[in-house]
């Protein structure tokens, strides 16, 4: 038996209509991920109050917890829906006059659980607090029996709060977590091989239950002799002397312990406290929240693996909590399998803010949560391939999964990229940082399974409204370039000298190419990615740093690109030559940037110039530069560039507009004054001020 959906009408974030909350959930393990303010506690909070849970932590309903619409007015109404589904025949049995029958896929009749809380807002007071109303009822609509506390509490669901005091869960005291856990766990309140009578040492100790145990041991505490000599000197000196003549008063030291059997188990089990042992390398017995916290939910899933009846349901906020990343995955593994063996069809639904978590995770068991709304990364729910599937759980990494997290998303091809973006995106007053934006390097491969996580298959409940822009090269050399880069070419039957006709490159000339155009190509790879808030970018005309050098900027990619080359003699810091003398580091940057002026100084301002800055890049020897450490050195030059003359309007003229366009669609809410570009790279007015974010 498992949750398998909930439906939350008017409850918090989300609304009624089309604005309502539908979560589909997996069997196992189902992450909730995305930022905040999205409506994440919101659902576990609403699992809470619907199904209670097992620490008999009372959540009240409150004002806050009817939904505020845009206009201010405050829901009278909310509804909490359940729908459980693969019961056993146990279950079958506990919830008989609960159960709805509808038909499988496969025509075959199953029994399901619909729960359904309705909560009403009376708009008055009764003795200061709201008057707000309750009721849980059974049916697909609620039409069914009110369902019966008992049977309720079968389905209580385990709560770990988010900044949970672990250590103070796991102390004594009344009414501790700890005796809760351990009076709900059927061995220790099961019966022993032996019981005890009072007055009657028994024969061996180890065969008591724990409650005889407790009450041979109270015993003998309240028999000891220095207890009975206390007991006997309180009467004699004092109660004696304050007694009446023919009313002596008398007392007697006996271990409190009233009630029935459960009553006296509860107790002595709160007299219990759950500590981590001592190093055994150290022997320090100081242990850290993350440990502590480790602890408290190993007991917790004790009490879970231990409960036959009703549906083991674990809900954890934020599992991350004071856990470094190795811990974090270790966790996230060890929930995982737990789910899978445990006999009772243990369930576990989670909110996370960790990339960690989101990695290691399948990734149709996520969750992600994008301003009230609840889109499943399920398998059919999405527009990703079940090959997709499979090669994201490959690459889907740390870095990677910080996706899931934010409010837009740059998916890139190489570090480069991924470098010099967030810079781009300043000198254009969208800074990416301060929209939420992530940038994604995918390294090559995968653009369009990654951006097909945000694409829906179907649309008509909503898009994810996060915004992804895809970046992509147009791989089509200009025709001046192979020759640069030094592609030779080869003699043909004929004798005459032609490209190799294995070629896997493209150059403006082969177009129109197997009947399509230059612009066909674009086209192609722009609807290969793009639909609901998913946007492909393809490069002007054909790599990042061959667009770059195709604009006013080319001096600061021929300097970047000879920096990058002498990258290792500007970072040592110091060289010494000669054997004596000392040079700086900041000085060998100097001269070689100064000789990169001059040499960039002497090319002709025509068609080949940005060919023969590429080749820098290009040429497969020692001195080729690194795209990614060229995309550093030219980070700083275009942010020296920064000044009056160069404010956010010149820069949206200047860069490619590609990335201007890019950078644009995923930061929707920033306000830039649309500058119309001219083939010449002018613009056309005065120059707008700078723009407001």
């Amino acid at each position: 038996m498992y949750l398998r959906e909930l439906e939350l009408t008017n409850f918090r974030i989300f609304a009624e209509g089309n604005g309502k909350g539908r979560i589909l959930f997996s069997k196992g393990v189902t992450a909730i991920v995305g930022g905040n303010d999205h409506g994440k506690t919101a659902v576990i909070d609403a699992i809470r109050l619907l199904l209670g849970t097992s620490d008999l932590d009372y959540a009240r309903i409150s004002l806050t917890d009817f939904h505020i619409s845009t206009t201010g007015n405050i829901a009278t109404e909310f509804k909490i829906r359940a729908w459980f589904d693969d019961l056993s025949n146990q279950e079958r049995g506990t919830f008989a006059e609960y159960l709805s029958y509808e038909k499988s896929d496969d025509g075959t009749v199953r029994a399901v659980l619909y729960l359904n809380l309705v909560a009403k807002n009376h708009k008055n007071y009764r003795r200061g607090r709201p008057f707000i109303t309750t009721e849980v009822k059974s049916g697909a609509n609620g039409d069914g029996p009110v369902l019966d506390p008992n049977a309720r509490a079968l389905l209580a669901a385990t709560y770990l709060r988010p900044l949970r005091d672990a250590e103070r869960e796991m102390s004594a005291g009344r009414g501790s977590r700890l005796s809760q856990i351990l009076l709900n766990t059927e061995s220790v309140g099961a019966r022993g091989e032996e019981n005890y009578v009072r007055g009657n040492d028994p024969a061996d100790v180890k065969k008591l239950s724990v409650l005889h145990l407790g009450d041979y041991t109270n015993d003998l505490l309240a028999g000891h002799g220095a207890i009975h000599r206390a007991g006997e000197k309180l009467n004699s000196e004092y109660l004696e002397p304050l007694s009446f003549a023919g009313d002596m008063n008398s007392s007697h030291i006996s271990i409190g312990a009233g009630g029935d059997d459960k009553a006296r188990l509860r107790q002595l089990l709160e007299k219990l406290e759950l500590q981590l042992k001592a190093d055994t390398t150290t022997g320090d017995i100081r242990h850290g929240l993350g440990s502590n916290n480790l602890l408290y939910m190993a007991c917790e899933l004790l009490l879970l693996g231990d409960g036959e009846d009703g549906s083991p349901l674990l809900l954890i906020e934020e599992p991350e909590a004071h856990l470094h990343p190795q811990r974090q995955l270790l966790l996230m593994q060890f929930l995982k399998d737990h789910a899978e063996k445990n006999s009772t069809g243990l369930q576990i639904i989670l909110t996370t803010h960790s990339p960690n978590l989101a990695s290691v995770l399948p990734l149709d068991s996520l969750i992600l949560m994008q301003k009230g709304k609840a889109f499943s990364l399920a398998k059919k729910q999405t527009k990703l391939r079940t090959n997709d599937y499979r090669f994201l759980e490959r690459f889907l990494d740390v870095t990677k999964a910080n996706l899931f997290f934010a409010r837009g998303v740059l998916i890139v091809e190489g570090d480069a990229e991924n470098i010099l973006l967030p810079t781009l995106a300043r000198l254009l007053g969208r800074d990416l940082a301060k929209h939420g934006v992530s940038v994604v390097n995918v390294g090559g491969v995968g653009l369009g399974r990654f951006a097909r996580i945000f694409m829906r298959e179907d649309a008509t409940d909503g898009e994810v409204g996060i915004p992804v822009a895809c970046i992509t090269d147009l791989d089509v050399m200009p025709d001046c370039a192979p020759e640069l880069l030094g592609i030779k070419k080869v003699q043909n039957r004929e004798g005459n000298e032609e490209w190799p006709a294995t070629r896997r490159w493209s150059m403006v000339s082969d177009f129109p190419k197997d009947g399509k155009t230059l612009d066909d190509v674009r086209k192609d790879k722009i609807d290969k990615v793009s639909g609901q808030r998913v946007s492909t970018f393809v490069a002007d005309h054909w790599t990042l740093e061959y667009d770059l050098a195709n604009t006013e900027l080319a001096e600061e990619v021929y300097v970047a690109a000879k920096l990058a080359q002498a990258d290792e003699k500007i970072c040592d810091g110091t060289k010494i030559c000669d054997g004596t003398k000392i040079r700086d580091g900041t000085k060998i940057r100097e001269e070689v940037e100064d000789k990169a002026r001059d040499s960039f100084a002497a090319f002709p301002d025509d068609n080949a110039r940005a060919s023969n800055i590429y080749a820098e890049f290009a040429h497969k020897t020692k001195t080729t530069a690194s795209k990614a450490i060229a995309a550093q050195y030219l980070a700083e030059l275009l942010e020296a560039k920064q000044g009056e003359e160069w404010n956010t309007a010149k820069w949206e003229t200047v860069l490619p507009s590609y990335l201007v366009e890019a950078i644009k669609h995923v930061t929707p809410n920033a306000e830039m004054v649309v500058i119309q570009r001219q083939d010449d790279g002018g613009v056309d007015g005065d120059m707008p001020e700078q723009p407001v974010t």
